[in-house]
């Protein structure tokens, strides 16, 4: 079994959702389907990009939620429909035990990303930090636990 967690950014532009794609479905095609896990927390853009590549490879996906309230006070009208459908289609739902999705709730989901992760993939531009919790946070997080992480940003790719 390989466990891959997932950090990335949320703002990706159309055509770098595309480009992403299909990295994702290349490195991840590296994998038998039975040996696969994915675990993300599924926010809009990357994480969830990554959590739709698992299952179409043919893996599990856990979802970590940052935060007992993230569904409500974070997933916007129109993710929901995405969100809820991943949540159903994973093998298993762990929820952090802080009742706002907040920094603090964030910083704990990337916590159990990585407790879980035998390696971990950053859509990621390479940019500096912007805080804690935040993606190249959880990269640098990461490297310092001795996590491979496999960096996916494709020629072209751009954010919002």
């Amino acid at each position: 079994m390989t466990t891959i967690a997932v950090t990335g950014h949320m703002d990706l532009t159309t055509e770098t959702v595309a480009l992403v794609r299909a990295e994702l479905r290349a490195l991840l095609g590296q994998y038998a389907p039975a040996d696969l896990v994915g675990v993300s927390c599924i926010a809009a853009g990357s994480d969830s990009l990554f959590a739709e590549a698992v299952l179409d490879a043919g893996g599990q996906l856990v979802v970590v939620v940052p935060g007992r309230d993230y569904r409500e006070r974070k997933v916007k009208p129109d993710e929901a429909e995405l969100y809820d459908r991943l949540v159903t289609a994973a093998a298993e739902v762990h929820t952090v035990p802080i009742d706002r999705a907040s920094r603090e709730a964030y910083e704990a989901a990337g916590a159990e990303l990585l407790r879980r992760a035998d390696r971990m993939v950053a859509i990621w531009d390479g940019q500096p930090s912007n805080g804690r919790g935040g993606t190249a946070h959880t990269v640098d997080q990461a490297r310092a636990a001795g996590v491979p992480v496999d960096v996916v940003w494709p020629d072209g790719a751009a954010r919002r």
